[in-house]
């Protein structure tokens, strides 16, 4: 079977480093992916001192389960398409940290939220100053030999791998590529979810396992927080069609079980219900 990961927030919050990766590799995972979020407490990770990336460094010495991507979702608050010319810049400052530390952590993928703004009105404009921006960010990237890669989202902007490649158009790097979320792709009505994975394959890095309800004309769907089985996703058919196109990358399972009173037994439960797809598809 392929690597599988899971999603920092599904583990508990307040524990060290070297505990978190301790129960990933208790939990029978491979990685986990690191959450940097828009909040102050997250943020700061990325002004981590020469120590405290050591004490990571040596956390994943020693449990053997690596950090293989960070999820900087804290470009919700600083947008690279903002019309705030300093929210602009600090989303470039954030880039350039993010990916010194993925460097330091031999971390090799960053995911990115496709979002051009979040809080604000999406406009021509928004959209001009998120692709500005986004080749700058690659350029950071690519110095050191780190990929970025867009998930795709809830939101309109990027909510399919069609809507990716029209920007990789514009971006024609091999260090910006595609991290498809197969709840996020499956919840859009007017995606077909395999012609969209068989479109986009060469460019995929990783899978986000995640189930959720669909886009009506009348709801705006459930994107978090779905129980397995309870959504829309064809776990088989994605997974199947994967297998087809000869995807060999790790898949992630993403949660929010981090403030949850049994962790622990949430995730045994989702492994429960993912394994027997990923095996039936082949993997």
């Amino acid at each position: 079977m392929t690597t599988l990961g899971i999603y920092e927030k599904a583990l508990p919050k307040n524990i060290s480093w070297l505990e978190r990766l301790q129960l990933a590799k208790k939990l029978g995972f491979d990685f986990v992916e690191m959450s940097i979020d828009e909040t102050d407490e997250r943020l700061k990770r990325l002004d981590w001192t020469k120590e405290e990336r050591q004490e990571i460094r040596v956390a994943i010495e020693e449990t053997g389960i690596q950090i293989l991507s960070i999820c900087l979702s804290g470009h919700r608050r600083f947008p690279f398409g903002s019309q705030d010319k300093e929210k602009r810049s600090q989303a470039l400052i954030l880039m350039e940290k993010a990916v010194d530390l993925a460097s330091d952590l031999g971390i090799r993928t960053i995911q990115l939220a496709g979002y051009d703004v979040y809080y604000e009105e999406k406009t021509v404009t928004s959209r001009a100053f998120f692709i500005e921006n986004l080749k700058k960010a690659v350029a950071i990237a690519a110095a050191k030999e780190v990929v970025l890669s867009i998930e795709i989202m809830d939101d309109p902007f990027i909510n399919s791998i069609t809507k990716f490649l029209k920007i990789k158009e514009q971006i024609r790097s091999p260090y910006l590529q595609v991290y498809p979320d197969l709840g996020n792709l499956s919840a859009w009505p007017e995606n077909d979810v395999g012609y969209e994975l068989a479109l986009g394959i060469d460019q995929i890095t990783c899978i986000h396992l995640k189930d959720t309800l669909a886009v009506t004309e009348t709801f705006s769907g459930k994107f978090k927080e779905v129980p397995f089985g309870s959504g829309c996703v064809d776990f088989l058919g994605c997974l199947k069609t994967l297998k087809q196109l000869d995807y060999n990358g790790p898949f992630l399972i993403e949660m929010w079980s981090e403030t949850s009173e049994t962790p622990e037994k949430e995730i045994e439960q989702a492994k429960k219900f993912l394994i027997p797809y990923l095996k039936k598809a082949g993997y």
